[in-house]
């Protein structure tokens, strides 16, 4: 559930700065991030657990780092 929280507030952040803020960090695949909301939201019988577990294990750290550095740049003078 927390990954379609994620991927939602994503799609919220992206459509609110008319694409242009998260473009600026290219070090995270946004389209992928996003998707992966509508995969588990909608498409649930697909849903290959082991990708799961793939994007927890070894994305999830950097995808929560560059939102923190997105927050810093966003809050500096």
């Amino acid at each position: 559930m927390q990954l379609i929280a994620i991927g939602e507030s994503l799609k919220h952040l992206d459509k609110a700065t008319k694409s242009s803020l998260l473009e600026k960090y290219k070090q995270v695949d946004w389209k992928k991030a996003k998707g992966m909301r509508d995969i588990i939201s909608h498409h649930y019988f697909d849903v290959n657990a082991e990708a799961i577990f793939d994007v927890c294990k070894h994305h999830i750290e950097r995808l929560s780092h560059t939102i923190e550095r997105m927050m810093t740049d966003l809050t500096s003078p």
